[in-house]
């Protein structure tokens, strides 16, 4: 089991789109990686499972830190991939649990407390959408309650920026996870290195 300060979790970027094909997709998580990022998520939801292999493959080649691929385990097996990320309404984690190594890192999406009976089995888990607009953000008394119940390493996801970051680890953080703030900036290098010195602060 994975230990609850692991760095890997400090900073998970999550793809955003292919708008620039796999070689952009590339540099940029390249450039994210070099500014800091610990793990990245591989979420495409408009692709067919041949691209999404391809992206995978590419990113798990070009790539030092994890890499992890959303809901669809076989595709992460495929590529190599570090781990595969679930949710509620897909393979249940002790499901996956029986088909991978040691190791293999499984991470959960938390979005309330009916979920938090199915965590038993991984890893690390999300927990959100904290503070993105809309009905949808629950804010950080309800995240570090959720936190504090599942008894697991939880990453932070929705609406998170650097200047939130040390509120959100008081409330028990012990990563963040972030999509458009870093692989959808600019400088993904700077936004990385940004989210990274504000965690250690």
């Amino acid at each position: 089991m994975i230990e609850h300060d692991d760095p890997r979790l400090h900073l998970c970027v999550v793809t955003d789109d292919l708008r620039d094909g796999t070689a952009g997709l590339v540099e940029r998580a390249l450039l994210a990686e070099r500014g800091g990022a610990t793990m990245l998520l591989l979420r495409l939801k408009h692709v067919d499972a041949r691209v999404l292999v391809e992206v995978g493959r590419a990113l798990v080649a070009a790539l030092q830190i994890p890499v992890v691929v959303n809901e669809r385990l076989d595709v992460a097996l495929v590529c190599g991939a570090a781990g595969v990320h679930l949710s509620p309404s897909g393979m249940p984690v002790i499901a996956s649990r029986a088909h991978v190594s040691d190791g293999f890192l499984i991470g959960f999406s938390v979005s309330g407390i009916s979920d938090l009976e199915h965590v038993s089995f991984a890893d690390y888990v999300t927990i959100g959408l904290v503070q993105s607009a809309g009905d949808a953000s629950f804010g950080l008394t309800t995240f570090a309650s959720l936190a504090s119940a599942c008894a697991r390493p939880a990453l932070a996801i929705g609406g998170i920026d650097a200047s939130s970051v040390p509120a959100v680890r008081a409330a028990g953080a012990r990563g963040i996870a972030v999509i458009q703030a870093v692989l959808g900036a600019p400088d993904p290098e700077v936004a990385a290195a940004t989210f990274i010195a504000a965690f250690g602060s």
